[in-house]
């Protein structure tokens, strides 16, 4: 008998055990497949784990249904990295699985609600009866029936229900198979026989055909599609000339191009600098050595990481092993796109959220069959499907939005390191301002330190001048957006016909809205923050919910007329140097302004064309960028992210500063960085202002080590969230005094809270939290494990949910 170890698709911790029914050949089975699995009395996606002829404990097997795939979707050797994945958050592994595949790969049964005549008539007197009709009925009696999605959503709270009006013949309930909504992607190929026949009298329009395909590779399929999109009539030629033998023609797999309009192109530099040449020599013998080997390359901005990547790649690929390249955002994988793309061609793929499902799922079977060798993108991309990847690089290893902040809340730094451990990879963390705890583990000898500490070239770093905001004039009481200084600055450098830089981590126009009656802010609807001005699309938007309304309100409190918008953001930045520079070619780059890769692209490729004076932006333009004539950077407010009550304010606004001052000075024209702030005295502004990233490091270091804070402990964040806040606060003391007996008398464990989360309701729902703080991680999962399991599970709407947090990036 043979027994498969199988992870489903359900919120379940542990591998269920199945087995292989009589009609499915044992040969046909490999770890990495996926399978069509019993679940109660529904069938789901599982995933082959391992298969044994060892007969489990427990009673009696169901046996799984089929094989959903003829080959694995993934390589086994990943399988050790989801079962870690899977402990360490504690999560469900077949949803850790679920969550690291393309989207769209999940079959499973369902459900779906037909009405019959005798219910129409009955269900459509109940809706005239009652006040309030469901959305689901009035679809129901409109359309007849519920999809199998639809069904889905009201099924825990309507199953009653349903199943009463089914037993009275209102309604048919019937189970269907929901199948993937991604799939293999073929098209009609042709491409020239092995042997040719001599030809018989062929047709113009065939010799031309012919005489296309000669002048493509030999040996290779082509698309009808491409060839009649250079010859239309060679959709009939090739059907004549496959009949005369002198082509072959049948539906190939093709992939559907992510790439669009071409990136940046960037030529390889002859030589290398001796920092560069340093930090190669020990890299290359690592990769060639096939273990693994954890480095932090500490370069200051524009000190030439990138091509150290780039000659690493070289290395790992000349071993015959592929390469891993994670970026932290989508916009900056664009950008390294381009240098990889320009090296290594069609070796690359790239794997994000900004593809479509297709598009992901045809990069993810170019990487896992080995046809491309090098995967670029953001943090799902540690998922990528490589068997033996040599090299992975993290590049901006600091960067937060390495975390995801839902679902499996993984850290894509860490799982780096971790895959690069479980696959004997090297494993690159690039920063030029390194996270505190990557710089610790540097220093205590974890990780190699390998140091840039000069630009190309030996370009200076830029001078930085600080402004103090509170020494300057006000106007109604506040200080303008630009300084007397940045002005006469931003004046000279368009003057000289250079270009500028302006930063901001605020997009939207005004930063919320307030009556000038009463004082009311205009908050969200479901949650408790302010909306933001969007003038442009004349809206007032929630960036944590996406709620937006009209910006022609009057208050609610009140009901004056009188709002208006106070505060800024990027749209205002705009708004505000098109007046004081009418004639100035001025750009914004933030997520209101890129929600295309291509919109994207065509702002840089003006920029490093000099088609753009002033480029405004986000932290989208903090990283990574090479503009070589940008020599002014002002940063309009320093002081951003120094109020937010989060023990890492201070190391990230000295990140932002340090990586945005960057971008100035990087071509042979010196650079200069203007910073408006309130807190001139702020060690994180001090330290930025001299580019002196050991002083942060060493006053990060030692408030941390008086704390107690990570690097010298571990955290889990419980969060408690719900609908009814009496009844969150409630469950969140309950579970905290448990938490405090449990981890009495355990010396280095500590309870924190519970407390209201600083953004104390979104989306509807109220948020408290607990913090775990121990220096041990083992004793942190046991004491998690056991809240977990001590907590209320209900169906019930008004149920809390808990929700767990290893290594929170995110307090707020």
């Amino acid at each position: 008998m043979i027994y498969l170890e199988v992870a489903v698709a359900a919120p379940i911790y542990h591998p269920l055990t199945y087995k292989l029914p009589e009609h499915l050949d044992p040969a046909s089975l490999a770890p990495g497949l996926r399978l069509l699995a019993p679940l109660g009395n529904r069938l789901v996606t599982g995933y082959l784990l391992a298969i044994t002829d060892v007969a489990p404990k427990n009673g009696r097997l169901k046996s799984i249904a089929d094989l959903l795939d003829p080959m694995p979707l993934f390589p086994s050797e990943m399988i050790p990295f989801f079962r870690w994945l899977a402990d360490y958050y504690q999560h469900p592994i077949g949803e850790v699985i679920k969550g690291a595949l393309p989207g769209g790969l999940t079959t499973e049964s369902g459900r779906t609600v037909t009405i019959t005549e005798t219910g129409r008539d009955h269900l459509a007197a109940l809706t005239n009866q009652d006040k309030e009709t469901p959305n689901w009925l009035t679809t129901l009696l409109s359309k007849g029936q519920l999809s199998a999605s639809a069904v889905r959503k009201i099924w825990k709270k309507e199953e009653r229900r349903l199943r009463k009006w089914q037993d009275q013949g209102f309604l048919i309930i019937e189970n269907v198979l929901r199948t993937d909504k991604v799939k293999t992607k073929t098209e009609l190929c042709a491409k020239l026989s092995d042997h040719q026949p001599t030809p018989s009298k062929l047709k113009a329009s065939e010799t031309k055909t012919l005489a296309l395909l000669q002048a493509l590779p030999l040996g290779q399929w082509h698309p009808q599609r491409e060839l009649a999109r250079d010859y239309p009539s060679a959709r009939q030629a090739l059907r004549s000339l496959a009949e005369k033998e002198m082509l072959e023609l049948a539906k190939r797999q093709v992939y559907r191009d992510p790439f669009g309009e071409p990136a940046l192109f960037f030529p390889k530099p002859e030589t290398l600098t001796d920092e560069q040449q340093a930090a190669l020599a020990v890299l290359q013998p690592a990769i060639t050595a096939k273990k693994f080997t954890p480095f932090l390359l500490h370069g200051v901005t524009g000190s030439g990481k990138t091509e150290v990547y780039l000659r690493a790649t070289e290395t790992a690929l000349a071993q015959d092993r592929s390469v891993l390249v994670l970026v932290p955002e989508i916009a900056l994988a664009a950008q390294l796109e381009g240098h990889f793309v320009s090296r290594f061609g069609d070796q690359v793929a790239l794997l994000h959220s900004g593809l479509s499902a297709g598009e992901r799922y045809d990069q993810w079977q170019r990487l896992k069959n080995g046809t491309a060798k090098i995967a670029i993108g953001a943090r799902s991309a540690i998922f990528a499907p490589l068997a033996n990847p040599g090299l992975i690089i993290v590049d901006e290893e600091h960067d937060p939005a390495y975390k995801q902040e839902d679902n499996l809340r993984y850290h894509g730094r860490d799982l780096a390191v971790l895959r690069g451990s479980l696959q004997k990879a090297v494993v690159i963390l690039g920063s030029a301002t390194p996270s505190i705890t990557s710089f610790y583990h540097a220093q205590s000898g974890k990780y190699q330190l390998l140091n840039l500490t000069c630009r190309i070239e030996n370009r200076p770093m830029p001078e930085v001048e600080v402004i103090d905001l509170r020494e300057v004039p006000t106007v109604s009481g506040h200080p303008p957006l630009f300084t007397n200084q940045l002005n006469r600055a931003l004046r000279q450098t368009l003057a000289d016909g250079n270009q500028a830089l302006i930063f901001l981590n605020r997009r939207g126009f005004a930063s919320s809205m307030i009556c000038q009656d009463c004082g009311h802010t205009v908050q969200c609807r479901n949650c408790q923050v302010t909306l933001t001005l969007h003038k442009g699309n004349r809206q007032l938007v929630c960036h944590y919910c996406g709620y937006n309304t009209t910006s022609k309100i009057i208050c609610s409190n009140c009901q004056s007329p009188k709002v208006i918008g106070i505060g800024f953001g990027t749209e205002r930045l705009e708004d505000e140097l098109t007046k004081l520079f009418p004639s100035a070619r001025i750009a914004r780059l933030d997520r209101d302004t890129t929600s295309k890769r291509t919109d994207f692209l065509a702002t840089l490729r003006a920029v490093h064309q000099g088609e753009v004076d002033i480029l405004i932006g986000t932290q989208m333009i903090t990283k990574g960028h090479h503009f070589p004539n940008v020599t002014l950077v002002g940063i309009v407010w320093a002081d951003a992210g120094l109020g937010l009550p989060d023990f890492k304010a201070g190391e990230r606004t000295f990140q932002l500063l340090c990586q945005v001052t960057g971008r100035a000075g990087r071509g042979d024209k010196p650079g200069r960085v203007i910073v408006q702030t309130h807190q001139p005295d702020h060690y994180s502004v001090i330290t930025a202002q001299a580019h002196d990233y050991q002083a942060l490091y060493d006053r990060e270091l030692e408030l941390r080590q008086h704390l107690q804070y990570p690097p010298f402990s571990r955290l889990i964040n419980l969060q408690l969230d719900g609908i009814d806040e009496g009844r969150v606060r409630e469950v969140a003391e309950t579970l905290a005094r448990k938490g405090s007996e449990l981890a009495c008398g355990q010396p280095g464990l500590a309870i924190l809270g519970p407390a209201p989360s600083p953004l104390a309701r979104l989306r509807g729902r109220y948020r408290w939290q607990i913090l775990l703080k121990g220096a041990a991680i083992d004793s942190l999962h046991q004491l998690c494990a056991q809240l977990y399991k001590a907590h209320p599970t209900s169906r019930d709407k008004n149920a809390v949910k808990l929700t767990v947090d290893v290594d929170p990036e995110n307090m707020l």
